[in-house]
């Protein structure tokens, strides 16, 4: 055995304890869990895991996101707790990213356990973040749309626009996407994925020819600025519009005047009041929290002939949802990673002690979390 080699006992007693182990899921377990799951499942079980959080509303520590803004887009920190899990996503938005071959989004989020500050999880939360957000936007949906939505316009074709589609169909029964967007080969790469997923598709030359028909309408814009991709004329009574792209100050999708018309339902006011669509209104302007509408405090659509809106910014609360629904499949057996992450040295007071033994050990102790012997 050369110096660099250790023993069976000593490599044994090396090897990272439970304590130093967190799991991790990757993007491609993600895909693994969703596409043996199925994603209308996936989507289905997402909202009925924010639903439940969201009807326990109050329990939480709630705070609007951190954002670090630039030229280019914005970084943010979402964070939230409740009495037992503290949660938080980091998560980018960049729209000049697919220029030079990278995500508009891209995310990772942690659960960690109040009462000792460990990681219960760490896990990709760029397709995670895609799926919660269309599950949250048909959650609202189910409460808010007009009763018998077939027909939902897509204005904005990118990476969210097929996850919308196939939430509202698992929790609303849309059927039918009529799409649109700025670059045709959006709406072509769109449709081809909607049309493989058994959606009826009409791929439209302009907004005003996609709302036509609809009972739903999803802005799902990227540019961070203000935009006007709906008019007040394009929106006829009994309308539902799930306005998700405007998610930061200075970016919005929809005319002020159509703000007025309707009843404006949000997540968070204290967040949505500065990166919302109703950031274009007055501070005071009358708003209903989701949260309210589900858990019987408030009404959700009130007459057939009522124009809706949820304007939708996403938030904490909603990625904890979605964390506490990954950490419970990797505890029922999904793929993850168990990463080697926290130091666990014998002595919880003895960090140094640890990195001192470890370097007397030989190299190959340095891999290991663990104390050395």
């Amino acid at each position: 055995m050369n110096d660099m080699t250790l023993s069976p006992a000593s490599a044994e007693a090396l090897a990272p304890s439970a304590l130093a182990m967190v799991p991790f899921v990757s993007v491609g377990d993600m895909m693994r869990l969703v596409n043996a799951a199925g994603i209308e499942t996936v989507l289905r079980d997402l909202a009925a895991y924010i639903e439940a959080d969201f009807r326990r509303w109050p329990e939480f520590d709630k705070t609007p996101r951190i954002a670090s803004h630039s030229r280019e887009g914005v970084i943010e920190l979402m964070p939230t707790a409740d009495a037992e899990t503290y949660g938080f996503k980091y998560v980018n938005g960049h729209p000049g990213n697919t220029r030079t071959g990278h995500q508009t989004v891209t995310a990772f989020g942690m659960l960690a356990a109040v009462a000792t500050g460990y990681p219960l999880l760490l896990s990709e939360m760029t397709l995670l973040t895609a799926l919660r957000t269309a599950a949250t936007s048909a959650l609202a949906g189910r409460l808010l749309a007009p009763e018998g939505a077939e027909v939902m316009a897509l204005i904005g074709n990118g990476a969210q626009c097929e996850f919308q589609a196939l939430a509202f169909r698992a929790l609303c029964g849309i059927g039918t996407v009529r799409l649109f967007d700025i670059d045709p080969a959006a709406t072509a790469k769109a449709a081809r994925n909607l049309r493989a997923q058994g959606f009826e598709v009409v791929c439209c030359r302009s907004a005003e020819a996609a709302v036509e028909g609809a009972q739903v309408l999803t802005t799902c814009t990227a540019d961070k600025q203000y935009a006007t991709i709906l008019t007040d004329n394009m929106v006829g009574a009994g309308i539902h519009i799930n306005a998700i792209g405007g998610d930061c100050p200075g970016k919005t999708e929809l005319h002020p005047d159509i703000l007025r018309r309707a009843a404006i339902f949000v997540e968070y006011p204290p967040q949505t009041r500065v990166e919302g669509e109703i950031q274009q209104l007055a501070p005071d302007h009358p708003v209903t929290e989701l949260w309210e509408v589900l858990a019987g405090r408030a009404e959700g659509r009130c007459d057939a002939r009522q124009i809706t809106l949820f304007d939708s910014v996403g938030f904490a609360i909603e990625d904890f949802s979605a964390l506490r629904y990954v950490l419970d499949r990797v505890r029922a057996g999904a793929a993850h990673l168990p990463l080697d992450m926290l130091a666990d040295p014998d002595d919880p007071r003895d960090l140094f002690g640890m990195l001192r033994r470890a370097g007397a050990a030989g190299p190959a102790s340095a891999v290991s979390g663990r104390d050395a012997p």
